[in-house]
């Protein structure tokens, strides 16, 4: 029998086994790859269970070898230093494995047997202001998520969270009135028109209210205020477009709600709230003391619902959303890509939707936080005028460094230079930002980020184009191809491809697309040692040149499917 996650099937077995050792329900193993040579997987378990069971945990593991099932994938399991069960895959077993793979589209990742529904928010630019560079982490990792998570067979919705609703429309709205700028708009027109109007509002006590009075008139349904707002949303919604298109996203405009979607269900949210008992006023205004949560001086924190005013903050809002998707639209999981810095209000969000109701047994909400992107000073990343970078000069920039990165071949006619300058370019930026863990701040640097060498896109996708290459210069049928393992380095590329399924469950399973990342790369890195030791056009011996070819093949495939699964692209020729 041949399994997805060897891992995991290890741990199976250790947990079945661990039952003939003692009268009490096994924990889960935890079955890690091992670093030590000669050595494949290895597991402490036993370690963990000595005080329990009152035994030296030597013993233990060696009373769970003595039963443990594995012989059909690995050899006899070795008791190894205070306690750890160290286990070595057969090479009969891995070749096998290994061939199997040869014609699954999938590479071995199971598809999973209790999917999900599966809400993501991320992106969320503000209606009116060209995205910029803060949007550019929660765009990408939000699309990696929504790319592994489909893949592992749950069902995603999307939904772009834009900001388009509230004081900063009356406030554009008012100006454009007063100005009567002639259209269209552009959205660096709009840039333009915000900054004026929001030092009007901050300097004219007159026109600030005259900007409150028209978010009332919007909120109330104007018909010339609402037609000017709808102007806005249009412009700004082409723009979102552009910038999703050239970075490959998949967010269109139909996985669009904005602001300006949940207004008409703040309302019932608050009457909801205040019926279940949770509300209290505070200082004029309406808010939730959720437990748990305190400031530095020890009293409860607020999540304000509703100002003083009668207006609704962000908070009412994302209530309404929460309980939109989870009763209206029926989804088991809330995944909001949004930076670390929204980690408590997020935690108060849903601290507060379980005691209304609405986050139940069988909902998992989550915030899926990240750092920022730095300059190379260390410092928030910001033009040489100190304003914020706009992701449309970004990724332009990218994209011409990408074409120096290009070797000058002449076999490449222009448009597939550029096709190639654009798949490096867009690839550099999502794999930097994606590669490492994504809770922390990362230093984004051209020269970095576009190396040949190191853990890149860049080196990956050389890597992959000059495996197709020979592939090329092969030009054979490899379908009834089997993989042998005479060498020791092609036992160890096997080895790699096999684990594909385990990095990609642990991409998906944590959210972390850093940990396929690493994987692409050390797969790559085993790759090019295999290919320094074993000639492979030129190999002797009867099926040595078939099963190399197909080891090239499927390393090239793993490289292709997982740079897919963060969105990345992987040009043949390069």
């Amino acid at each position: 029998m041949l399994f997805g996650d060897v891992s995991e099937e290890l741990a199976r077995r250790m947990v079945k086994a661990l039952r003939d050792v003692t009268d009490f329900e096994p924990p889960s193993a935890l079955v890690r790859v091992s670093a030590q040579s000669g050595v494949d997987y290895q597991c402490d378990l036993a370690m963990s269970l000595g005080k329990r069971l009152g035994k030296p945990p030597r013993e233990i593991a060696a009373d769970i070898a003595a039963r443990l099932d594995v012989a059909d994938l690995a050899e006899p399991p070795e008791v190894a230093g205070p306690g750890f069960l160290n286990f070595t895959l057969r090479s009969s077993w891995l070749a096998e494995r290994t061939t199997a793979l040869n014609g699954d589209p999938r590479l071995g990742v199971p598809v999973t047997p209790r999917p999900r529904r599966i809400a993501v928010d991320y992106s969320s630019p503000n209606v009116a202001k060209e995205m910029h560079v803060g949007h550019l982490r929660s765009t990408v990792i939000g699309d990696a998520i929504v790319r592994l998570s489909r893949f592992a067979g749950h069902e995603v919705v999307p939904h772009n969270h834009l900001g388009d609703w509230g004081t900063p429309f009356g406030m554009l709205i008012e100006h454009l009135l007063d100005e009567r700028p002639s259209g269209p708009y552009a959205i660096r027109d709009l840039n333009g028109f915000y900054r004026a109007a929001r030092a009007k509002f901050d300097t004219d006590d007159g026109f600030a209210t005259r900007s409150r009075e028209r978010v009332v008139l919007l909120q109330s349904g104007d018909e010339e205020t609402l037609s000017l707002w709808q102007r806005l949303v249009d412009e700004s919604t082409r723009h979102f477009t552009q910038v999703y298109d050239l970075l490959g996203i998949g967010l269109t405009s139909e996985d669009v709600y904005g602001e300006s979607f949940y207004n008409p269900l703040l309302a019932a949210v608050v009457d909801d709230l205040d019926t279940a008992g949770l509300t209290e006023i505070s200082d004029g205004a309406v808010c939730v003391f959720p437990d748990g949560f305190r400031n530095r001086e020890g009293d409860p924190l607020p999540l304000i619902v509703r100002k003083r005013d009668g207006g609704y903050g962000y908070a009412a809002t994302d209530l309404a959303t929460l309980r939109y998707w989870t009763e209206q639209r029926e989804v088991t999981d809330l995944l909001y890509v949004v930076g670390t810095p929204q980690a408590q209000h997020f935690a108060m969000v849903f601290a507060v939707c379980r005691a209304a109701g609405w986050l139940r047994e069988e909902h998992r909400a989550e915030h899926i936080g990240f750092g920022s992107v730095l300059g190379e000073d260390g410092r928030a990343m910001k033009t040489r005028a100190g304003e914020s970078v706009r992701l449309s000069d970004l990724l332009t920039e990218a994209i011409s460094h990408a074409a120096e990165v290009i070797d000058d071949r002449a076999d490449l006619s222009p448009e597939i230079r550029e096709e190639v300058a654009e798949a490096i370019g867009i690839g550099a930026i999502k794999y930097a930002d994606l590669s490492g863990d994504r809770e922390r701040d990362y230093v984004f640097s051209w020269d970095r980020m576009l190396a040949k060498s190191g853990n890149t896109s860049v080196y990956l996708q050389y890597a992959n184009a000059r495996i197709r290459s020979v592939l090329a210069k092969a030009d054979q049928d490899l379908a009834g191809a089997r993989v042998l393992l005479g060498h020791s380095a092609e036992r160890a590329l096997a080895l790699a491809l096999t684990r594909f399924p385990e990095a990609v469950g642990a991409a998906t399973a944590g959210h972390l697309p850093h940990k396929l990342c690493t994987y692409l790369y050390e797969t790559a890195v085993v790759f090019s040692r295999f290919y320094e030791q074993c000639p492979v056009l030129d190999a002797e011996g009867p099926g040595v040149r078939d099963s190399r070819l197909l080891l090239a093949e499927l390393t090239s495939k793993t490289l292709t499917l997982g740079l897919s699964l963060l969105g990345i692209s992987t040009p043949a020729r390069l």
